[in-house]
């Protein structure tokens, strides 16, 4: 078999989809610095920067995983472009926090589709990121996963969530708390699987 150093990217994807996990370990080391240089020129926050750079990776291994890459033979160019399209939706994210509401008034401009300034790549990304999400959110213990459901896709409070589940309050808050740290504690755990390969 030819050295893994030697091969190009497109047949180090092909050997990782087929469970090779060095295969990756090769690609990641060939790319980690650029990605996180790249990123950070843009964010400069390193804790920032960090949490880009793990889901940029997370969202690399999925797409591969799922047999979604497509070969072009620019796999770096492909890698920055995640990488970009997160911290985009990173500043967006920022700036809705950020966001003053205009509750009081008659007309809603911040929320005027004609005044809207996403574009259809924006669009398909996000629904993209939103099922990424969502088949980790699947791995979650089955009163987590409904407490994370209730409360980010039928925008639920605590409130209704215990009211419909029969728990307490803090309990909905617990398993909620419980259900982020588990989604964390698998992407971690994930990414250091691949790497001890």
């Amino acid at each position: 078999m030819k050295n893994l150093k030697m091969m190009t990217d497109e047949e180090l994807v092909v050997l990782y989809a087929k469970g090779n996990n060095t295969a990756f370990d090769m690609l990641l080391s060939r790319y980690e610095s650029s990605i996180y240089s790249y990123i950070y020129f843009i964010v400069r926050n390193k804790e920032v920067t960090e949490d880009i750079f793990q889901e940029t990776f997370v969202k690399v291994i999925m797409t591969i995983k799922q047999g979604r890459y497509t070969e072009n033979g620019k796999f770096k160019a492909w890698i920055t472009r995640i990488a970009h399209n997160l911290i985009i939706d990173n500043f967006r994210q920022e700036r809705n926090e950020n966001t003053i509401s205009n509750d009081e008034a008659e007309i809603d401009l911040f929320n005027n589709i004609k005044l809207c300034d996403g574009t259809i790549e924006d669009h398909i990304v996000r629904r993209q990121i939103l099922s990424d999400v969502k088949k980790l959110v699947k791995h979650l213990p089955d009163n987590q996963r409904e407490v994370l459901e209730m409360r980010y896709y039928q925008n639920l409070s605590f409130k209704e969530i215990a009211d419909l589940t029969g728990v307490s309050i803090n309990t909905a808050l617990g398993r909620m708390r419980y259900a982020i740290l588990n989604m964390r504690r698998m992407a971690e755990e994930y990414r250091i699987e691949l790497s001890m390969a």
